[in-house]
């Protein structure tokens, strides 16, 4: 039956009020999207619970760690635990996410660009959304220690202060944790500034192992009277402040706990602040034309502008093409670059720390023995191997990299092995260089000129046999990155999968490179002369190889692979 409209009537009608959105709709909205990745995804669920299961591992570690000082009645150390630990907490946060295991970005900020949201709301319900996950859910149960300690010493008021201290230090490591990422992500967009910002943040995770190192070497000559002087100067800080309010109460100093919790929520304020004009930035995007590139000849000019400077050697074919592609995505793309100066600066680093310092810290004087003569051919390759592990394990899910762009190449019935040579051959054209300059700096730190096939040889075989083995683990255990200008995010769930993935290939790629150290350890003086040809051709063996047979599975597996790869929404 129809039903008349007087449009009189219905022009005069009042609107219906706008439904205030506010937090709650953007935690529920988290959980819905969360569910729907999972549904029907059963490797998916089982990553996040082992994700989980992890994190409690270590939330449970935390707490026993915190909760040390009043468990054993001792309260002379608990502002250096309170302090120094969770300083740690605020600047894993920080760092190791952005490292090993990306930034959760089930609600991506880009996707509420075309809402009449106000800056103000957004940044709140995203914050709120941050707050729902299982690293917050660790840190909490790990926090709880200090609140163990705090009402131990000083009683239920110590204890409520804890409490809130605690609360107030977890949003401070999230709004940290958004805020910085969401910079760079808004930086390393831009071509003028990611470059730098890059190299910086890439430098500081570097120094995170050598730092663990020098610290650990430390802590046997450590004065800890005077450390517990410089945790109650770090207390001061926005790092400690939140933690040790607690323990001021326990400990009598009453005056020092609201002014340390109005210095860490001056902190939120303040990354909050940072977070939303920065947020505002990412959504919008910035749109900065530089100068059309010149045209690289007549003939053809218009295809001789698709092959960048790196690849103008590659053949105008479908091998050639996609040489192209990859090695101008590996340039330009944000978070393939980002991967490229963690290799850079991670393969520095390692080979002097363990040939250098030796590993062996002498006690003495407290100071640190250089130990450059005691380094091997055998310890010079074990940790280049390392090195070498590490270039390659980028490509573990490097169809990930691609996400639903991936449909050109399947439409195109691109072959698995051409795919996959292609692939190497663009990131090595990176790579290589990379690794050349590392054997030619360990081999000067090592006063060893005549060790630079050695260190060459063993980088190429264990490059050449990470390759063959990350051929598969791209084809077989690939993942979805979401669709973000955030180099660092990760969906849901994604993060242990990253993780496992990961050890899986560097353990992997490890045993296949085994030869090589063996080698060396055998053939002694001869194998100077060898590494050089013998490793250029096992890993180069090792690499055509891998692409061949992975090259099979790939074909077999497009249809799913795209699958596996498209981000859902």
């Amino acid at each position: 039956m129809a039903v008349s409209v007087n449009p009189a009537t219905a022009a005069t009608a009042p609107a219906a009020p706008a439904r205030r959105v506010s937090a709650r709709h953007f935690v529920r909205l988290k959980l819905r999207v969360m569910g729907n990745n999972f549904r029907g995804q059963g490797w998916r669920i089982a990553m996040f619970v082992g994700g989980a299961l992890v994190g409690l591992w270590l939330a449970a570690s935390g707490f026993f760690l915190f909760a040390a000082p009043g468990m054993t009645g001792n309260g002379r150390y608990a502002v250096l635990v309170a302090a120094a630990g969770g300083a740690l907490l605020v600047l894993g946060w920080l760092l190791l996410p952005l490292v090993f295991f990306g930034v959760d970005e089930t609600l991506d900020p880009a996707r509420f660009a075309l809402l009449p949201l106000p800056r103000r709301t957004l940044v709140v319900g995203l914050f709120a959304a941050a707050l729902v996950s299982v690293p917050v859910l660790a840190a909490s149960i790990a926090s709880l220690g200090l609140v163990l300690t705090a009402w131990a010493l000083g009683g239920w008021s110590a204890g409520v202060v804890a409490v809130l201290g605690v609360l107030a230090g977890l949003l401070l490591c999230v709004a940290a944790s958004r805020a910085v990422t969401s910079a760079f992500a808004s930086m390393l967009r831009s071509r003028r500034v990611r470059d730098l910002a890059a190299v910086l943040l890439a430098v500081t995770a570097a120094l995170l192992g050598p730092l663990q190192v020098f610290g650990l070497a430390a802590l046997r000559q450590t004065d800890w009277t005077r450390l517990t002087g410089a945790a109650s100067v770090l207390g001061w800080t926005p790092l400690g402040a939140p933690w040790t309010a607690g323990i001021d109460v326990a400990q009598g100093r009453v005056w020092a706990a609201p002014l340390k919790l109005l210095i860490t929520l001056a902190a939120i304020g303040a990354l909050l602040a940072w977070w939303s004009r920065s947020l505002e930035s990412a959504m919008v995007g910035s749109a900065t034309a530089g100068r059309a590139p010149a045209r690289r000849g007549v003939d053809g000019g218009a295809v001789a502008q698709l092959f960048p400077r790196a690849a103008t050697w590659a053949r105008r074919d479908r091998f050639g093409a996609l040489v192209a592609r990859e090695a101008r995505y590996w340039w330009r793309d944000a978070r393939r670059r980002a991967n490229l100066i963690t290799i850079a600066v991670v393969g520095i680093f390692v080979p002097v720390l363990i040939n250098v310092m030796g590993g062996d810290f002498a006690a003495e004087n407290a100071g640190f023995t250089a130990a450059a003569s005691d380094s091997s051919p055998v310890v010079v390759t074990i940790s280049l191997l390392f090195v070498g592990v590490l270039a390659s394990v980028t490509l573990a899910n490097q169809f990930g990299f691609d996400g639903s762009a991936y449909a050109a190449n399947v439409v195109a019935g691109v072959p698995g092995r051409v795919e996959l040579r292609a692939r190497m051959t663009a990131f090595s054209l990176y790579v290589l260089p990379m690794l050349a300059i590392i054997a030619v700096v360990l081999s000067a730190l090592l006063s060893r000129p005549e060790w630079i096939g050695l260190m060459v040889g063993s980088l190429l075989a264990t490059y050449g046999a990470g390759l063959a083995v990350n051929s598969f683990v791209s084809v077989l255990g690939a993942y979805s990155l979401p669709e973000t200008s955030n180099p660092f995010g990760m969906n849901s769930g994604a993060g242990m999968a990253k993780g496992l993935l990961t050890l899986l290939a560097m353990v992997t790629s490890a045993a296949v490179a085994v030869p090589m150290v063996v080698a060396a350890a055998l053939l002694g003086e001869a194998w100077l002369w060898l590494a050089l040809p013998v490793g250029a051709a096992y890993g180069l063996g090792a690499a055509l190889l891998g692409a061949y047979l992975a090259g099979d599975v790939l074909d077999r597996r497009q249809p799913e692979l795209l699958a596996t790869v498209t981000p859902r929404r």
